[in-house]
C-alpha cells in the first residue's frame, strides 16, 4: 500500500490502514509543533503518563504525555493553566482519536517568568547566598550613599528629594545604569564595579552603602533584577547593599541577595537617612536626660548632706545609748546563760532515757512480747487458713457431687453400655439379641435386647 492516502482514491483499504495513513501524514508534517492554550479534564494514571485536553476559544486537542517525558517537568500542570506545549501531532490508530504526543510543557507569559524565579530562588537558596548571617551591617549613618539606577527615572528623583530634605549633609554619587531590558543586568554589573574603583582611588571619600533602585513595573519589566550573574555579583559585593526596587508587593532575586530589602526607592533613602533626621530629636533628648541626671545627683547629695546632719547627736546623749547597750548586752548574756544550763540539763534527761531504753534486760523483754504477740497472730492465722481450706473443700466437693453423673444413677436411671463401654444413646445403636450392661448405682446388670424398635 502507498504511504500517501492521497493516492489511494481507487484503492479499497480497511479503517485500521486508514487510520495508519492518516498518522503517518499527521506525524510526518507536524513532527515538532508548539502550540497554546489551556489545559482542562486533566488526568494521572498509575501507569505515569499524562492525559488532558488543550484548549481555547476556536478549538480543543487531546494530549498524551508520557512518563520518560513528564518526569522532566519542573512543575505540576493543572487544570486552567495556560501552557505552550511542544510535540509531535498523531492518531491513536485503533479509536483514530487525533492528539498531540507532548515533549514539553511550559508555563505560558508571566507563569513561566515566574516559575524561572521560583527555580532560581531555591537554587541560591540552597547554596546559601540568602542566609542572614552573611549578610553586612547598613550603617546607620552613612555619609556617602551611592546609587545604582538611571538618572531619568522617578526613583532617583524621589531618593535625591528625600535625600535632601532629612540628611541634606549626605553626599550622593550616581553610578548610573540601565534597569530595565535584556542587558540591563550587565548594565547594573558595571555600575557596581564602577563603584568598586571609586573607592580605590578615593580612599578618603569612599562610599560606605549602595542602593539599587527602580521604580514598579511588571515581571517583565523587573526581570533583569532575577537575574542569576547579578545576584551572584551582588552577594560578593564589598559593600553593604539596600534593594529598593519595585513597590511593596515586587520581590527579586536581589531582594534576597542583598544585604537589606526595602518596599519602595523612597523607603531605602529613608532608611540611610534615618539616623541624621533624628539627630537632632536626639540631641534635644539627651540634653534634657542629662539635666534630670544633674539634677537628681545634687537632690541626691542635698538628702544625703541632711542623712548625715540627723545622725549627728549630743555627747552625753550617745553616753547614755551606750550605757543602755551594755545593759542590754547583760541581759542577753544572763538570759544565754540559763538557756544553756536548761540546754544541758535536757541533754543529760535524754541521754539517761536513751541508756535505759538500750538496756539489754528491757530489750529482751520487749523482743519475748513481740514474739509471742507474732505466735499468736501466726497460730490464728494457719487456724483461719485451715477453716478456710476445709471450707473450700466442702464447697468443691458438693460442687463434684452435684456434677457427679453416677449421682443421678441414685434416682432410680441406669447408663446402658456395649461391650467396647460405649455409652448407648440410641435404639439405631444396638441390634435385637445383642448383650449388653446397665450400669445402676450400686453396680453393674447384663442384659439382652429383645426388641429396638
Amino acid at each position: 500500500m502507498a504511504d500517501n492516502i492521497v493516492i489511494q482514491n481507487d484503492e479499497i483499504i480497511s479503517v485500521g490502514e486508514l487510520n495508519k495513513s492518516a498518522k503517518y501524514l499527521l506525524e510526518n508534517n507536524f513532527s515538532n509543533v508548539s502550540v497554546i492554550g489551556e489545559i482542562s479534564n486533566l488526568a494521572k494514571p498509575s501507569s505515569g503518563h499524562i492525559y488532558f485536553t488543550l484548549k481555547d476559544a476556536d478549538g480543543a486537542i487531546r494530549c498524551a504525555m508520557f512518563k520518560n517525558q513528564n518526569i522532566k517537568l519542573n512543575f505540576s500542570p493543572k487544570d486552567g493553566d495556560q501552557c505552550v506545549l511542544k510535540g509531535q501531532v498523531s492518531i491513536y490508530a485503533p479509536r483514530g482519536d487525533y492528539q498531540l504526543i507532548v515533549k514539553t510543557i511550559e508555563p505560558a507569559g508571566a507563569g513561566n517568568l515566574m516559575q524561572k524565579f521560583e527555580v532560581l530562588k531555591n537554587k541560591l537558596e540552597q547554596e546559601g547566598l540568602f542566609n542572614f548571617d552573611k549578610k553586612k551591617e547598613i550603617p546607620s549613618s552613612p555619609k556617602h550613599i551611592g546609587i545604582i539606577t538611571s538618572s531619568t527615572t522617578a526613583a532617583f528623583q524621589d531618593i535625591i528629594s528625600t535625600v535632601n530634605r532629612r540628611a541634606p549633609n549626605s553626599q550622593i554619587s550616581l553610578s548610573e545604569a540601565i534597569v530595565q531590558g535584556d542587558e540591563a543586568h550587565i548594565s547594573i554589573i558595571n555600575a557596581l564595579n564602577r563603584i568598586i574603583r571609586f573607592n580605590k582611588e578615593n580612599s578618603g571619600n569612599e562610599i560606605d552603602v549602595v542602593i539599587l533602585s527602580r521604580g514598579g513595573g511588571s515581571i517583565e519589566d523587573l526581570w533583569c533584577f532575577n537575574n542569576e550573574e547579578l545576584a551572584r555579583e551582588i552577594f560578593s559585593f564589598p559593600i553593604p547593599t539596600i534593594s529598593g526596587v519595585g513597590h511593596e508587593i515586587d520581590f527579586t532575586i536581589c531582594d534576597f541577595v542583598s544585604d537589606m530589602r526595602v518596599p519602595t526607592p523612597t523607603a531605602s533613602a529613608e532608611l540611610v537617612t534615618e539616623f541624621n533626621f533624628n539627630l537632632r530629636d536626639k540631641i534635644l533628648k539627651y540634653k534634657e536626660e542629662l539635666r534630670k541626671n544633674i539634677h537628681n545627683y545634687l537632690e541626691n547629695l542635698n538628702q544625703l548632706i541632711n542623712l548625715n546632719k540627723s545622725k549627728l547627736k549630743d555627747p552625753l546623749t550617745m553616753l547614755r545609748e551606750k550605757s543602755q547597750r551594755l545593759d542590754n548586752l547583760d541581759l542577753r548574756i544572763r538570759q544565754q546563760k540559763k538557756l544553756l544550763i536548761s540546754n544541758n540539763k535536757n541533754k543529760l534527761e535524754r541521754l539517761s532515757d536513751n541508756l535505759n531504753n538500750n538496756n539489754p534486760i528491757s530489750k529482751l523483754d520487749l523482743m519475748h512480747d513481740k514474739v509471742n504477740s507474732l505466735f499468736d497472730i501466726l497460730n490464728r492465722g494457719i487456724s483461719q487458713k485451715i477453716q478456710f481450706n476445709n471450707n473450700l473443700l466442702a464447697k468443691l466437693y458438693k460442687n463434684i457431687e452435684i456434677l457427679n453423673p453416677l449421682s443421678i444413677l441414685d434416682r432410680g436411671y441406669a447408663i446402658v453400655m456395649n461391650k467396647k463401654g460405649e455409652a448407648i444413646k440410641s435404639t439405631k445403636k444396638v441390634a435385637k439379641g445383642e448383650k449388653l450392661k446397665a450400669r445402676l448405682s450400686d453396680g453393674l446388670m447384663d442384659i439382652e435386647v429383645l426388641n429396638n424398635e
